[in-house]
């Protein structure tokens, strides 16, 4: 006896398992002919035909062109429709709101950077929804689009939402993002689902999806820019703890620091205060480093690491040992804990080292911990968190207009 519409195993529901796996493929080779796609797939060539008809009609796959190069008369090509749906992501700092809309296909049709100057700590969450609303509509008119036409929003942010109180935690120094009754303010202003993402965790999907951690199920990223953050992915996904802090290794305990207590109230913990970038101009003038730059501590870091990378010993590459020493010192504990495949390295005070400082610290952690993980630096340099954010936004957003069997 047949079963009922939804029910696995029935036509319908292999009809959308080889509609879904198809739209994949074009994803991930772009153009394809019919027969290309009926051999990736293992579909006859009838099937396939009637797969692709459904699709066209249905607006998620158009024909772009033919092949070319070969006798007779060229075959379609068929490629994912870029306008069937958009997404957006934010990234969202204390001085300003990156925001970007990209379409079907993964492409960036939109940006938009709005400034966000200071307020009180933790100011009206109206005043938090106009951000948000502004960001997100400047970046929906670089794209020619209307919000209307967004079907997800993700929003990535320093700390991370509890989701048994809804309240942020971990972000003091981000205003204006605490009050209770954020979330609901904003999901009435916006008509889209949204969702809401720690910003490291959202460097670290953009990595596992398009960077160094592609095809790797279990990975850590450490990432040191403004901050010192972790992101932990296990059995393939994303472990964000009970209350939204797992990753928080800024506050963790580490030897070679006074022991932090009230880490919350203070903002900062041991790891931090031992190998943030914030650490590096003291560290370099202990050690004699000429020309110390100054300026925002990211960018001081930034310039002294690369700027020791290029040297071949003195008191540059000293500077490079001992905080290659630092860094591991922390990730030991990390994972000592978790054991994990692979180690990402990213945010400019780890990349700029290159890969002089990418082997001293995979050195000093052979010596420190057990477990061997492969280090490797980060592929995604440019706005990663916006770029993850997209990645998480595009992710729903395809799983939704994908589903042709609802």
């Amino acid at each position: 006896m047949a079963g009922t519409a939804g029910t696995p195993g029935t036509p319908r529901v292999l009809r959308a398992m080889n509609d879904r796996a198809a739209l994949d493929l074009l994803l991930e080779h772009g153009p394809l002919s019919r027969a290309r796609i009926g051999k990736l797939t293992g579909l006859s060539k009838p099937t396939a035909s009637q797969l692709l008809a459904r699709l066209e009609a249905a607006g998620l796959v158009r024909v772009t062109g033919t092949t070319e190069g070969r006798p007779g008369p060229g075959a379609q090509l068929y490629a994912v429709e870029p306008g069937a749906a958009y997404a957006a992501g934010l990234d969202v700092t204390p001085g300003r709101i990156r925001a970007a809309v990209a379409d079907l296909t993964g492409r960036t049709v939109g940006r938009y950077e709005l400034p966000t100057p200071a307020e009180g700590p933790e100011g009206p969450a109206h005043s938090v929804v106009r951000q948000v609303t502004d960001a997100l509509d400047g970046a929906v008119r670089s794209a020619g689009l209307t919000r209307g036409a967004i079907r997800r929003l993700v929003i990535g942010t320093p700390g991370a939402f509890d989701p048994n109180t809804g309240r942020l935690r971990y972000a003091s120094h981000l205003p204006g993002w605490h009050s209770p009754a954020l979330l609901d303010e904003l999901a009435a202003a916006l008509p889209m689902p949204v969702g809401y993402e720690n910003d490291v965790n959202l460097v670290a999907l953009a990595e596992q999806r398009l960077g160094a951690a592609r095809g790797h199920g279990d990975f850590v990223l450490l990432w040191n820019e403004a901050g010192l953050g972790a992101a932990l992915v296990l059995g393939g996904r994303l472990h964000r703890g009970w209350t939204g802090g797992a990753g928080e290794v800024g506050f963790l305990p580490v030897p070679g620091t006074p022991l932090v207590r009230q880490v919350t109230r203070a903002n900062r913990g041991g790891y931090q205060e031992l190998a943030g970038a914030q650490e590096l101009p003291g560290l370099a003038r202990a050690l004699g480093v000429p020309d110390i730059p100054s300026g925002p501590y990211p960018e001081v870091a930034r310039e002294l690491l690369a700027r020791a990378a290029d040297h071949a010993g003195g008191p540059h590459r000293e500077l490079l040992r001992s905080y290659a020493t630092r860094l591991a010192t922390g990730l030991a504990a990390l994972v000592s804990v978790l054991d994990p495949e692979l180690v990402v390295l990213g945010g400019s005070a780890l990349t700029a080292g290159g890969e002089v400082l990418r082997a001293l610290i995979q050195a000093e952690l052979a010596e420190l911990a057990a477990a061997r993980p492969r280090l490797v630096l980060g592929d995604i340099r440019e706005q990663p968190v916006l770029r993850g954010a997209l990645e998480a936004a595009l992710a729903a957003t395809r799983d939704e207009v994908f589903d042709t069997a609802r």
